[in-house]
């Protein structure tokens, strides 16, 4: 049975720094989302403010408004924010109070951990409620760095990087999932941030949480764990941020612990400067291919796209230049699914085609 939830997401559901929040929406995972906090939004549908179709989520002006609403109080609050900086503001800690006096359980992805806030774990206490911050990592002495044991796996993994960060990498990585599942593959996802651990992804870390020595040695460590454990037929990696980007080493560290022998490129076609970098301008889809294949030694085989401030006609135009300028399958995968780009993953990997012939 699902956990019930709210997610706080205010003046930013919808938004980049959002984005969990806009990702347990789409993919709620082991929690039944209840609704979203937003004052900004407050009276519309959730589904409809993101995808234009209504999913019956409402989003509602504050927490108080939300519990009146709601017929059966919510267990588990959710901070939904990810802004770059990971920190709490006053009012956001206010409200998190707010949520514990109402006998909430609190559910953090922030790099502020709140089980080292004393006043916090007080207040958790006396209303008998638990705080679990999603990014914490493990003890140190559990750390693990760079074996060489990925090189002996045979299994294909994949990985979906981008041109930015938050640009729809962890939404096109579980969609692709669910496509290869639905065709009779069987697969194990790697999530690498908060959001995917949040909607209870089995293997994974938050990346970020770790220096590059580790989060190369633990990604790699959660793949082979994963391969001996399910003995997929793929592997899916969960990109981070963008091999370019300026503030971000994270897709550094997919490319030298999960070895993909193929990527897929997720672009937002509209966004012309960084979302949280607005002095640097995102770098074209032909430098990111590059940079991408000679730094990790794969191949991008396609092309996603984010559209974000685009229309259906613009959407069409930009994936028919994208497939005769860079010779890629390209698509939407919210607006047209991902067949496009599972087939092409078939093909690329020989294994793949055997098992699609017997049937998967």
């Amino acid at each position: 049975m699902k956990k019930r939830a709210l997610v706080y997401c205010e003046h930013q559901f919808g938004s980049m720094d959002g984005k969990t929040a806009n990702g347990l929406v789409r993919e709620s995972g082991i929690y039944e989302i209840m609704g979203v906090i937003d004052s900004s939004k407050a009276g519309l549908d959730a589904g409809e403010v993101l995808d234009q179709k209504k999913n019956g989520i409402p989003i509602f002006k504050n927490l108080s408004h939300a519990l009146n609403q709601l017929g059966e109080k919510p267990k588990y609050f959710i901070f939904g924010i990810a802004p770059a900086d990971a920190f709490l503001k006053k009012h956001e800690r206010d409200v998190i109070i707010q949520a514990i006096k109402a006998g909430m359980n609190i559910i953090n992805p922030l790099q502020e951990f709140l089980t080292d806030d004393q006043e916090l774990m007080e207040y958790a206490k006396t209303y008998g409620v638990e705080i679990k911050d999603i990014r914490k990592p493990k003890p140190k002495k559990e750390w693990k760095i760079f074996s060489g044991r990925i090189l002996h796996i045979d299994t294909p993994i994949i990985t979906v990087l981008g041109t930015d960060g938050a640009c729809g990498k962890r939404t096109t990585a579980v969609a692709l999932e669910k496509e290869l599942q639905k065709q009779g593959f069987k697969t194990a996802f790697i999530a690498t941030g908060q959001t995917g651990l949040i909607q209870g992804a089995k293997y994974g870390f938050a990346m970020d949480a770790f220096p590059l020595q580790y989060m190369i040695g633990e990604l790699e460590s959660e793949i082979v764990r994963a391969n001996e454990t399910e003995h997929p037929d793929i592997i899916i990696v969960e990109g981070q941020g963008a091999l370019s980007h300026p503030a971000y080493a994270s897709s550094a560290g997919i490319l030298k612990g999960a070895r993909p022998q193929a990527v897929i490129l997720q672009h937002a076609p509209k966004r012309k400067v960084l979302g949280d970098f607005p002095f640097f301008p995102v770098p074209s889809v032909e430098s990111e291919i590059q940079l991408i294949e000679h730094y990790g030694k794969t191949k991008v085989i396609g092309i996603t796209l984010n559209h974000e401030g685009m229309n259906d006609l613009e959407i069409e135009k930009t994936i028919k230049e994208y497939e005769l300028k860079y010779q890629l399958p390209t698509t939407d995968i919210l607006k047209q699914g991902a067949g496009k780009i599972i087939d092409q993953i078939i093909q690329f990997f020989p294994s793949l085609q055997g098992k699609k012939l017997k049937g998967a």
